[in-house]
């Protein structure tokens, strides 16, 4: 059996190229999309109930960067800290994740595209 040992600098090359494959979220395509789905129904003025109780408005990007009257939900490049991908991923707390209820429940891969989707900045692409 052969092992092989790289030095750190093409450990380093070969993540670096992994990295730039990586396919690029667009708001307008991937992420609205999940958002209309599954967060409009509570999060739309003027009726909808998380509208009513947090002011925030997911139905465009440009009301989505406002967050809420208590803050941002989402910090661009920073899925650990935004809010939304708290809420969305249950880190919060089971009572607390979003969207409340099964059946609007986002799937694992919805919650991954919304994390790379900040973690690449949350652009409005």
């Amino acid at each position: 059996m052969t092992v092989m040992i790289y030095p750190p600098a093409l450990l380093f090359i070969l993540s670096a190229s992994s990295c730039s494959t990586q396919q690029v979220i667009s708001f307008q395509n991937d992420i609205d999309p999940i958002l209309s789905e599954k967060c409009l129904r509570c999060h739309k003025p003027p009726d909808g109930i998380g509208y009513i109780r947090t002011g925030l408005d997911m139905e465009t990007y440009d009301t989505l960067m406002k967050g809420t009257i208590f803050g941002t939900v989402i910090v661009p490049g920073d899925s650990k800290r935004s809010v939304i991908n708290k809420l969305t991923e249950g880190r919060a707390g089971e009572l607390m994740k979003m969207p409340h209820g099964d059946a609007n429940k986002l799937t694992m891969d919805e919650i991954k595209l919304l994390q790379l989707w900040v973690n690449q900045g949350a652009l409005n692409n």
